[in-house]
């Protein structure tokens, strides 16, 4: 196969195929009941400090709208919690239950061994090459994006 064509099987079947491995390996008995999308959303939330709608709604790329109906699914799960802001009683801010934290954790660790697959093998020049070559894939998908 000729070095193009290559590029372009693992660039257009790459993405489908970690979506589907993807929802295999975080979607267990424990989390049953929760999808990818899902699990995105608790990553964007994170571990850290709570947060605002309206920030992870940025994050994901989604309006607060659409954000909402999916946290009032999370809550109704137990994986997120809401609380309004000591500061400003309009703010609602969302945090990981416990639940929800161990959810994040699983779903790192699949991330986590994506990258290690990513770089196996790879000496040091070979890493800054494919660092370079997804930093140009980046920039060609940010030019896609409206803001």
């Amino acid at each position: 196969m000729e070095r193009y064509d290559v590029f372009h099987d693992i660039l257009v079947n790459l993405f489908q195929e970690i979506m589907d491995i993807e929802e295999k390996a975080l979607i267990t008995a424990e989390f049953k009941n929760i999808s990818v999308n899902d699990m995105h959303i608790i990553e964007a939330i994170g571990t850290g400090e709570p947060k605002n709608m309206s920030t992870v709604a940025k994050l994901m790329s989604v309006t607060v709208g659409t954000l909402t109906i999916a946290i009032n699914n999370l809550v109704k799960k137990g994986y997120v919690s809401r609380v309004r802001s000591e500061e400003d009683r309009r703010v609602v801010l969302i945090f990981l239950t416990e639940k929800g934290k161990r959810a994040y954790q699983h779903h790192r660790e699949f991330h986590d061994g994506m990258v290690k697959a990513l770089v196996e093998g790879l000496d040091e020049g070979q890493q800054k090459i494919l660092v370079k070559s997804l930093l140009n894939l980046r920039t060609f998908f940010d030019s896609y994006k409206k803001d």
